[in-house]
């Protein structure tokens, strides 16, 4: 018998990257919520969860399992879910502590010596001033976002006004469900403090950025993979992610053990995680930046195609209460990228690549996936996914090869052969 699994957001790409797992024939697969529900403007907790209420209660079977591999909200509905149909989740709690900035480097201090230094920052205030004890360059943040939404440099006076005013932004947005659920669990007192509408302002760390992928089952913390990030030159725009790492061993070794270290020290249990890292060659500094309490389905496809499993299989076991093994070296690539096709300034998309176009590019390319994120008609600046504060996404390119140079030119060619137009608006280029 198929065990029924709800998956919290399911889309297109990551459904076909689920049915490539060695046992897909024991699954069935069914979306809980769509993206456009979960992604969409301020969304409520209360109103998500009746639907996803609504949804399961009328299902005519088993509810085997429910899982997610998106930032928030879903990170966060994922354990209210699984606390309410018995199912296997890691504690609310633990992923709040990891999710909640603030409270993340609090825990992250308790533990090891490879946190900038940070403060908190009152976005309503007239005038923002650099918290006491901080140098530029620093970065703000709210305390809760996605996908890098709303987080700022600032290397003065006058960009931290701006950095905190975008930030200010964001939390308009976000901040109503965030409060939704920090109601739902116990609060350290600086923590509740701190609330859902704070700026984490903290310095700037540089150097090779990178990720470790992860899982917590029964105590244990194991590490599987480590994935490097690419920016586009001068500007803090991921360019592509890039697997496996070429990263000196040493330093993924370090990278494994304080990711071991600090997970467990925040109790996130029955879950897949990733932590992000900057190491500093010239100081041999590794700085944590960030912890996500899930693994990035950005990733799946190039652990399938280096690896021929995605990641999405250690989601699978843990919710159903296997112990995860994902193969290393048995895909057909020796590596992969998934590439970001960004445009710098606003603009109205008039033409993107037809469906048919993307096929034929992704026949003569080899080892290619591509999906446009944009639709004619579009304003840049007024949707689509993916985004930071400085760009936006047209589309998604995946390559894979030999080599890096092997990524590069196929990369490259898939750029060539994708036709976008877009109109500049208000002077842009």
């Amino acid at each position: 018998m198929r065990r029924n699994v709800f998956v919290v957001g399911l889309d297109d790409l990551n459904l076909s990257t689920l049915q490539a797992l060695p046992d897909v024939e024991s699954y069935a697969f069914h979306q809980l919520l769509t993206r456009p529900e979960l992604q969409s403007g301020t969304v409520s907790v209360a109103e998500l969860l009746a639907r996803a209420f609504r949804q399961l209660d009328a299902f005519d079977g088993t509810i085997d399992a429910i899982v997610g591999y998106w930032d928030f909200p879903v990170s966060l509905l994922v354990p209210v879910l699984c606390r309410r149909y018995g199912l296997r989740s890691a504690p609310l709690t633990a992923v709040m502590r990891c999710e909640h900035k603030y409270w993340s480097r609090l825990e992250q201090r308790k533990v090891v010596d490879n946190v900038p230094a940070f403060a908190l920052l009152d976005p309503a205030v007239t005038r923002a001033t650099l918290p006491r004890g901080l140098r530029y360059p620093v970065w703000v943040k709210p305390v809760k976002s996605a996908s890098s939404e709303g987080a700022s440099y600032a290397a003065d006076e006058a960009q931290l006004q701006t950095a905190v005013a975008r930030a200010r932004a964001t939390m308009d947005r976000i901040g109503p469900p965030w409060e939704e659920l920090l109601a739902m669990v116990d609060l350290p007192p600086e923590v509740a403090a701190a609330g859902a509408r704070a700026c984490l302002v903290e310095e700037a760390v540089t150097g090779h950025q990178f990720t470790v992928e992860g899982y917590s089952r029964a105590g244990r913390v194991r590490t599987y993979g480590v994935i490097d990030s690419h920016r586009y030159p001068d500007s803090s725009s991921f360019l592509r992610y890039q697997y496996p790492s070429v990263l000196p061993e040493r330093v993924r070794r370090e990278a494994a053990a304080v990711t071991e270290k600090v997970m467990s020290a925040v109790g996130l249990t029955s879950s897949t995680f990733n932590v992000e890292y900057f190491w500093d060659p010239e100081s041999d500094r590794l700085a944590l930046l960030e912890i996500n309490t899930r693994h990035s389905q950005s990733h799946a496809m190039l652990f399938r195609l280096v690896d021929g499993v995605p990641n999405h299989a250690c989601m699978i076991d843990l919710a159903l209460g296997r112990e995860p093994h994902l193969p290393s070296g048995e895909g057909p690539y020796r590596t992969a990228a998934k590439w970001f096709l960004r445009r710098f300034s606003d603009g109205v998309v008039r033409r993107v690549p037809t469906p048919a176009e993307v096929a034929a590019v992704e026949r003569a390319v080899t080892g290619t996936t591509v999906r446009p994120l944009v639709a004619a008609g579009d304003r840049l600046s007024q949707g689509g996914e993916g985004e930071d504060s400085y760009s936006y996404v047209l589309a998604e390119i995946y390559t894979a090869g030999d080599d890096e140079a092997a990524l590069t030119a196929r990369y490259a060619a898939c750029v060539d052969a994708l036709r976008f137009e877009i109109d500049d608006v208000d002077g842009g280029s």
